[in-house]
């Protein structure tokens, strides 16, 4: 990632198939905590070493698998009542979105989109008021693979020397 993107990434994960694949994408890996305050406050630890973060939160892709409704929404209540402690080294770009969608019930991973928000002092504003499927359709991202993400966030960094044709 380094040479490719001019990145000195850190994974912070729980779950070994994501420190796998971010090894294998040249990322360093930090073990982390199961709880999402726990990988944020690593994030704060390692925040001036480090240009660019891949937080996995892995149990509402488990919950939903598992399809119990409730406790996945209590992960994400978790993943929201922690976000003000990255919030304190206020990244230059941050983006929440999921590797893809787990209803609770399908009880398993389906082919349905998945909301993205991106935040930095370059996005500009949109509809969207509030971070779910039906609310992310008034984004000003649209619909996009999700190979083109990287564009996005680097171009929010201010990391492209041109963004498009």
């Amino acid at each position: 990632m380094h040479e490719r993107f001019k990145l000195n990434p850190l994974c912070i994960a729980h779950y070994p198939m994501y420190k796998g694949i971010s090894k294998l994408v040249g990322m360093n890996v930090m073990n982390a905590a199961n709880s999402p305050e726990e990988e944020f406050k690593a994030y704060l630890e390692m925040h001036a070493k480090y240009d660019f973060f891949f937080i996995h939160i892995k149990y509402t892709d488990s919950f939903g698998e598992d399809g119990n409704f409730e406790e996945k929404v209590k992960v994400i209540e978790e993943v929201d009542k922690a976000l003000p402690i990255i919030m304190e080294k206020m990244p230059n770009v941050l983006c929440i979105t999921g590797d893809h969608s787990t209803p609770t019930a399908l009880k398993g991973h389906s082919w349905h989109h998945v909301p993205v928000l991106i935040h930095s002092d370059f996005c500009g504003a949109d509809e969207a008021s509030r971070f779910t499927e039906n609310e992310c359709n008034k984004g000003g991202l649209g619909t996009f693979e999700s190979k083109y993400l990287i564009n996005y966030l680097l171009a929010n960094a201010r990391k492209l020397k041109k963004f498009g044709a």
